[in-house]
């Protein structure tokens, strides 16, 4: 008896690793009609391109599979959709990179248009823009497609998903070939993933890292935005106070406690962007506060010093040139307007580096998230043009590795990376046929 089952165990084994294999090589899906958005999302899942059985004429099944077996050879996270004209467009891509959960670059054909978004980890906006222009007037769908898909397979970051298994193969293929491609595909998935978390081990040290860095200068910009509150000497109750200047000041108490509570709660480099938010809207409350109870003028919302945002809110522009840098115009506190116009140099905010104690915009790609939270995304560019901290925002690494925007490490996610609804919205708006410029979501596909 006991001879009889050491027989079976090598077609047991066999069988199973057919079965195996079978689930792997899945042709490129499209046998079932697409009733919502989830359905393609789940077909997509599976392999990289999917079509409609209501748009079957557009794209044949021998059409889809050469597709998907190119874009799966090229081990990249592309995925195309082609789908009747009447399909429902409101937040397609949205929708469909949600439920899909996968970083990369989506592609879908409707009816006779087209058009594309991608994470900007994979391919940036104006990437794909470029690409979905450049097909935008070609009528064949299959010829479309291609066209597409060379020219993204070309410069698109990150891997294929591991869900799509590995390279489609049409049949007649022997057991023992099967086996043995088993065998190898074990082994070397094995190997990709050891290489996968090794790497990202190594991203998580570095955020770690990046983390405690910031951690100093954080809770040094925490204590000092502490004492100003011990030095500001007002009692809701004292005479003269009104509803407003309360109002000023429990704002100024909440931000104090919210720094201190978000930093408490940082994981990654750019949880510390909402502790400068917070920290920047204290300490306008506290100006605001001041002027009431001096009889002033409410000032004006503006952005911190640009020298050191401890020095509360700017109330002037400043012409500024960092050193080997061009001039540009930069807020400044009453006192380095004052240093700016003797030809005195600023006080700078300084930080630890590993060359020395450096002025922040010098330190590196960390104080992105800190400088981020005090002035914006949407103000740095400009201010930073020429400084250490610009030129890593500006590069393509910076937005791949630590995030779309200013300020923000992103969660992380390559190309290929399950990440769910974790994206960055703003990558996937636009109405159709800007790929994605207008980055609204409001808009249709």
């Amino acid at each position: 008896m006991r001879a009889a089952h050491t027989r079976g165990l090598p077609g047991l084994l066999v069988a199973l690793m057919l079965a195996a294999l079978a689930v792997v090589w899945l042709p490129a899906p499209g046998a079932h009609a697409a009733t919502d958005v989830s359905t393609v999302a789940a077909a997509l899942r599976k392999g990289p391109v999917y079509v409609d059985p209501a748009a079957s004429g557009q794209l044949s099944a021998s059409e889809a599979d050469a597709l998907a077996a190119k874009i799966k050879k090229a081990d990249k996270p592309v995925f195309v959709a082609v789908l009747p004209a009447d399909f429902p467009t409101r937040n397609l891509f949205q929708n469909l990179r949600t439920d899909t959960g996968i970083t990369g670059l989506y592609a879908v054909r409707l009816g006779d248009r087209f058009d594309a978004r991608a994470d900007s980890a994979v391919m940036s906006r104006s990437a794909v823009q470029n690409l979905v222009t450049s097909v935008q007037g070609v009528s064949d769908a299959n010829t479309q497609l291609n066209a597409f898909t060379d020219r993204a397979l070309a410069n698109i970051r990150g891997a294929a998903p591991a869900s799509w298994g590995g390279t489609s193969n049409d049949g007649g293929v022997s057991a023992g070939a099967l086996i043995a491609i088993g065998a190898v595909a074990v082994l070397g998935g094995a190997g990709a993933y050891t290489v996968v978390r090794r790497n990202r081990r190594r991203q998580e040290a570095e955020q770690q890292a990046a983390l405690e860095r910031l951690r100093v200068v954080v809770d040094e910009d925490i204590t000092a935005f502490g004492e100003e509150l011990d030095r500001l000497d007002f009692h809701p109750a004292e005479a003269g106070a009104d509803d407003a200047m309360r109002a000023d000041y429990e704002r100024a108490l909440d931000a104090y406690e919210q720094a201190k509570s978000y930093m408490g709660e940082a994981r990654r480099p750019e949880d510390v962007r909402p502790v400068t938010q917070a920290l920047e809207e204290g300490r306008f409350s506290l100006a605001v506060l001041a002027a009431r109870r001096e009889g002033r003028p409410v000032p004006e919302r503006r952005a911190p010093c640009f020298f050191d945002p401890r020095h509360g809110p700017s109330v002037a522009d400043a012409t500024w040139t960092p050193a080997g840098g061009a001039p540009r115009e930069v807020p400044v506190c009453k006192a380095d307007w004052i240093r700016l116009g003797d030809g005195e140099e600023p006080a700078v905010r300084e930080v630890e580096t590993d060359g020395g104690r450096r002025p922040y915009w010098d330190a590196g790609a960390a104080y992105g998230p800190w400088a981020g939270g005090y002035f914006g995304g949407g103000l740095l560019p400009g201010l930073l043009v020429g400084t250490v901290l610009g030129s890593v925002m500006a590069s393509p690494g910076y937005g791949a590795a630590y995030g779309t925007g200013y300020g923000d490490f992103g969660g992380g996610y390559d190309g290929g990376d399950v990440s769910g609804a974790d994206f960055d919205s703003g990558d996937f708006g636009g109405g159709f046929g800007d790929g994605g410029g207008g980055g609204d979501f409001g808009g249709g596909f």
